[in-house]
């Protein structure tokens, strides 16, 4: 079972894709993509001021790190889970249901963090649900 091969179709040719192969590329990629995050974590005092500059109330910086662990998750999602090779209303509703679930509980964090920190810095509340 571990030295099957997967036909696939290249650029119009068909070709065989072992899964030692798949492996080997998902843990590269993964690794790419961690790796830049951790560089951008170590480092993150010493870049360009254009990474301290806010794009819709956060910096871009934080936007960089929630866009890459996107990715993260849907190569993770595409690779381990076969959605590849399933139909595409399948591969639509679970890959859009979770990236919408994660944007809603990143909408709800940068709300509720913010309204904590007003009232921290102010001492009092400005809203009353």
């Amino acid at each position: 079972m571990a030295h099957e091969h997967k036909l696939e179709i290249f650029r119009g040719t068909l070709k065989f894709k072992s899964n030692t192969q798949k492996i080997w590329g998902v843990l590269i990629f993964l690794s790419i993509v961690t790796s830049v995050e951790v560089v951008l974590g170590i480092y993150k005092a010493d870049l360009p001021s254009f990474f301290s500059d806010h794009i819709l109330g956060m910096k871009v910086l934080n936007w960089i790190f929630i866009i890459l662990t996107l990715v993260k998750a849907y190569y993770i999602t595409w690779d381990f889970m076969h959605m590849r090779d399933e139909t595409t209303g399948l591969k639509r509703a679970v890959v859009w249901t979770a990236i919408f679930l994660i944007l809603y509980l990143v909408f709800i964090l940068l709300q509720e963090g913010g309204y904590v920190f007003r009232v921290y810095d102010d001492g009092f509340i400005k809203r009353d649900f």
